[in-house]
């Protein structure tokens, strides 16, 4: 039922779409590794496609019924920040910061090109030629996406988050001189660490104290986190009248059946 309503609403999920989430699950496997999964479930190419596509195109007809309808109003933000003010008073100064991160060591990646360094000479070149291309100003965050070998921030756009100064300064004394040198928006030219080749880049910095309400940065936090749990909510309320429905639907039909058998 949710596909031919997506259908009326032409949000069928399009082949573009498609192919660059099967990429995406594709990439941490070699083709061996990979085909291997695909015959353990007894799924073919045009089948895991095809489920893609469904999923694609629910989602799509999930994030129109209900996301798009969710509403924050100014109380919902006052009465959050008021019910949880301690966690927007910082400890310490904390660093929004994202990575490229190139690795002599084989491991699965998940970066839109399925990039991965083999050896220490590769990892260098790799990591010499990103930063080139960071020079001649391409854009940090698709870099990242492409190539970065971090499984964690590469699909984010190399973005690792605020990072406490009290943490930069446990992985490396010199990588914090290095980070705290840096101005935001600026990044770093490749720096060899224990587990590979990074290229860092600063976002923003945020000192120690109490964030305001009124701060735009507060405002968005409590927004968005506002808006992720209504999300989930709503989204666990429409599966669940889903799941209802189908059983309804079942035992309607096993009804009709069971009528034309007396």
């Amino acid at each position: 039922m949710a596909m031919q309503r997506a259908e009326k609403l032409g949000l069928t999920a399009v082949d573009a779409d498609v192919e660059a989430e099967f990429n995406k699950m594709k990439s941490p496997y070699t083709k061996e590794d990979f085909d291997k999964q695909l015959a353990a479930k007894h799924l073919s190419v045009d089948d895991l496609k095809g489920q893609i596509r469904r999923d694609l195109t629910v989602n799509k007809l999930i994030n129109k019924e209900i996301t798009s309808r969710i509403t924050i109003t100014d109380a919902d933000v006052t009465n959050f920040y008021n019910a949880n003010k301690e966690s927007f008073n910082l400890a310490e100064p904390q660093v929004h910061m994202a990575q490229i991160l190139v690795t002599p060591f084989q491991a699965p990646v998940r970066n839109l090109k399925n990039s991965k360094a083999a050896s220490d000479a590769e990892a260098q070149t790799k990591v010499k030629d990103l930063a080139a291309r960071l020079q001649r100003g391409e854009e940090f965050g698709m870099l990242a996406q492409n190539y970065s070998e971090d499984p964690e921030s590469a699909p984010n756009g190399g973005d690792m988050g605020f990072v406490p100064q009290s943490s930069l300064e446990k992985a490396s004394p010199e990588l914090r001189k290095l980070v705290d040198s840096m101005q935001p928006g600026t990044f770093s030219p490749p720096v060899r660490t224990q587990d590979g080749y990074r290229i860092l880049k600063v976002i923003t910095r945020e000192p120690a104290g109490q964030r305001d309400l009124n701060d735009p940065r507060v405002q968005q936090n409590i927004r968005e986190t506002l808006l992720n749990r209504k999300d989930q909510l709503l989204k666990s309320a429409y599966y669940e009248v889903a799941r209802n429905n189908a059983k309804i639907q079942n035992y309607m039909a096993q009804a009709v059946v069971d009528g034309a058998k007396k």
